[in-house]
């Protein structure tokens, strides 16, 4: 028997190491699968399968497997080797791409084959946390858990701030899974030393050959040649964002000659004393400040999420617009950015702010969601000075998005705007504050003399899809989610033998749902409140990790557990309580109220949900079942997130409360959630 602070040094480690392998699963594969950073969450579902196996797996008498680094070195070979993707196409659901797969298999059958690889490795470390809980008493065991869960969050949150490269993320996963080896003759750990080694050197590729990467995306450039309409030579260098091209740096000339609606907005504002103070959102590389300069602008405000592609228009832009002194450069949200400011303009440009990814923690809140939505634009016009004017232009791929949009704006401003059409669906929209502001139906111009396109209605916060068209799920989520739990069951069934083993925590599977959809209104709603940015996004996930290691302590130094009723009552209320609370309240407090409020608010349920998990689960007969039962009822959740599509993220609190009520039914009828001592062995 090891002791027990060696196991709990390697349940640290060991669990440190599953949820970095986790977070390295999911930004390696979503930028390197072509488009697969649309569906991120299909890698965190199959994490929590793999991780549900792994303490179905486990034994205490088992040395614990190590050969999950051959699996995981066999999956990078496999997508280096085939590096096809989800092939999208249709017209309900608009994905931000002109790229189509290659050598790809169906969208559905390539995400099932995701979910498989990814849960396959993640079965090895989880069976190294799982053996670890034999040794300890149960509470303990998951308190050393979220220790290690914690660190492994912070830690990958810590290199996406420095942009470690994958190979850095290998030397850690490398390093930990070796401190974790058995001891034993090195003879029979060669596998694992073997894979380890081809991994290391798999993820290494795109750092010796220049890859850069943002807390968003791989980014790589590409120079093009080519000659203007005068026979001037020029050169452009293609920003590619995880295998898709998503912008340019050229010369303006060259931009506008190729891409004139980029000046449109300026020929569309009415004549009030110029240009004058601008606000950019998505400035990217900087030609849409450069723009703005060249027609006026006394200054102009910078808006833009990535930092790593700022950087390179800072050090690449031929007009070097991020150096010109009336130009002030920010990295965070727009939407945010306009909540903050107390600044006002005479004209905002949305300029082509359309992300390749999705944020962490959901399925479909994509980085620029919150920017579209009929609030955002009325945000936008409280922030116009009078005379002032909003812009926003896209290659939109759909009639009916820029007939929303341009319905978004009517709607905020209470008018009709311009809106200019080009080839290939790409569209400006430009309204001014009043009617008067903005000049439409100019001859000679392809300006539409009032908005005509027709679309969807806006968009809102509560249910910001902007890019799905109809309410409903789209028939590629119902296939996928449908495999999933087929695929799901089967391994359960064949992994932890006949399904009764689990029966008896069939509460605790309802309460690993319920808690991931309060972790995606928490990851969602803050999103809303502080920004979608990665940042915003890591402090979300530490918080819940902290919240969940709080409430656990709470319970271990509670003398008698909670009865049920007063346990699930308290979590009834924190669960009532964010419910009622308005989000616009919120939106209304300055930022330090509005951190403690959302806070207390997002994180209530969440504690009150663990002190009912840890005191039932320190009762449990069988920990590793229970736990198993808990991280596949998680992943069901993760499938009943995707209802968010048609009720919108506020009404997940009402679905998880229903599942708390099922928690509270099959659950065990003592009078105690928990009757053992805090010091029970397992």
């Amino acid at each position: 028997m090891i002791r027990l602070m060696s196991v709990r040094i390697r349940l640290i480690l060991a669990s440190s190491l599953m949820l970095f392998t986790e977070l390295t699963l999911i930004r390696w594969l979503g930028s390197n699968l072509l488009h697969l950073s649309y569906f991120s969450n299909i890698v965190l579902l199959g994490s929590f399968l793999g991780i549900g196996l792994g303490f179905l797996l486990a034994k205490a008498d088992r040395k614990p497997p190590m050969w999950f680094p051959v699996i995981l070195a066999a999956l990078v070979l496999g997508v280096l080797v085939f590096p096809g993707g989800v092939d999208r196409s249709g017209s309900d659901l608009i994905y931000f791409t002109a790229v189509s797969t290659t050598r790809t298999l169906p969208p559905e059958l390539t995400l099932a084959l995701v979910f498989i690889g990814v849960a396959a490795v993640l079965v090895g470390p989880a069976v190294m946390v799982a053996q670890c809980f034999f040794d300890l008493p149960r509470l303990d065991a998951y308190r050393y858990d979220l220790i290690g869960s914690l660190i492994g969050t912070v830690l990958f949150a810590i290199m996406s701030f420095f942009g470690a490269p994958p190979m850095v993320w290998a030397l850690v996963i490398t390093a930990v899974t070796v401190a974790l080896l058995p001891m034993r003759p090195f003879r029979k750990s060669w596998a694992t030393i073997a894979g380890l080694l081809a991994f290391v050197v798999m993820l290494s590729i795109g750092t010796f050959a220049g890859d850069i990467w943002s807390p968003y995306y791989k980014i790589q450039t590409l120079d093009q040649s080519g000659t203007d309409s005068k026979g001037n030579p020029y050169t452009a260098t293609i920003v590619i964002a995880n295998g898709v091209p998503h912008q340019a740096i050229i010369s303006l000339d060259v931009r506008l000659e190729q891409e004139p609606f980029y000046g449109i907005p300026y020929q569309r504002i009415a004549d009030n004393g110029g240009v004058g103070d601008v606000l950019v959102v998505g400035a990217g590389n900087g030609s849409d400040v450069a723009l703005a300069l060249r027609n006026g602008a006394t200054h102009v405000d910078a808006v833009e999420i990535d930092p790593r592609i700022r950087d390179l228009g800072v050090q690449m832009h031929p007009q070097k617009p991020y150096d010109d002194p009336r130009v002030t450069s920010y990295i965070g949200d727009g939407r945010a950015f306009l909540r903050q400011t107390d600044h006002m303009y005479d004209l905002i440009i949305f300029a082509l702010p359309d992300s390749l990814t999705l944020v962490a923690g959901s399925n479909q809140l994509r980085l620029e969601s919150y920017l579209f939505t009929q609030e955002a634009l009325e945000a936008v016009r409280s922030r116009l000075k009078p005379g002032g004017a909003f812009a926003m232009y896209n290659y939109y791929r759909e009639d009916w998005l820029i007939g929303r949009l341009a319905g978004t704006a009517e709607a905020a401003f209470g008018h009709k705007p311009c809106v200019d059409t080009y080839a290939a669906r790409s569209a400006v929209i430009v309204i001014g504050l009043t009617p008067e502001d903005q000049k439409c139906g100019i001859p000679g111009t392809n300006a539409t003399s009032v908005a005509s396109v027709t679309g969807p209605a806006p968009v809102h916060d509560e249910r910001p899809f902007l890019y799905l068209k109809d309410q409903g799920i789209p028939t590629i989520f119902l296939v996928v989610i449908g495999l999933i739990l087929l695929i799901s069951f089967v391994a359960v069934r064949k992994v932890g033998g006949p399904l009764r083993r689990m029966a008896p925590y069939a509460d605790l599977a309802c309460l690993g749902a319920a808690f991931l959809l309060l972790e995606t209104r928490a990851v969602t709603w803050s999103a809303l409140l502080f920004g979608t940015t990665w940042l915003v996004n890591a402090f979300v996930f530490a918080g819940i990790l902290i919240v969940v290691l709080l409430a656990v302590e709470v319970t271990r130094r509670l003398k008698t557990r909670p009865s049920r009723p007063i346990a699930f009552g308290l979590l009834g209320l924190t669960l009532l309580i964010a419910w009622l609370v308005p989000t616009t309240w919120l939106l209304a407090l300055p930022v330090w109220a509005r951190v403690i409020a959302a806070a207390v608010v997002a994180f209530g349920p969440v504690f009150a949900s663990n002190i009912v998990f840890a005191s039932r689960f320190e009762t449990t007969d069988d920990p590793t079942g229970a736990f198993a039962a808990n991280l596949l009822g998680a992943m069901l959740g993760g499938c009943l997130e995707y209802l968010a599509l048609i009720v919108g993220y506020p009404a997940l609190l009402l679905i998880a409360g229903l599942l708390y009520v099922g928690a509270f039914l099959l659950g065990p009828k003592d009078a105690k959630l928990g009757l053992l001592d805090a010091e029970l062995k397992v």
